[in-house]
């Protein structure tokens, strides 16, 4: 599964994002990334800009089904919503 980054404007797509079976996106506060939530268990962090996949947060038992990013303090924190725990 892909998530799409596109311009409003043009509709132009910006991005393919690929991840398996997005459930969820998100924009961080200052709109430089993007946080995407999947059926296989992972969240992964974008860059808005290139599109590339700056980080995967892995280590839950189910699928992770939203992420939101903190409101702009020090530094963004992402939080991940899954159903299973953590394999922890």
């Amino acid at each position: 599964g892909t998530a799409k980054l596109w311009c409003a404007a043009s509709g132009e797509c910006l991005h393919t994002l690929d991840h398996h079976q997005v459930l969820s996106a998100a924009f961080s506060p200052d709109n430089t990334r993007v946080a995407t939530a999947g059926m296989d268990g992972s969240a992964k962090l974008w860059c808005t800009g290139s599109g590339e996949c700056l980080r995967t947060f892995e280590g839950h038992r189910s699928a992770v089904f939203t992420a939101a990013f903190s409101p702009p303090l020090r530094a963004a924190s992402v939080l991940i919503g899954c159903n299973g725990g953590t394999s922890d």
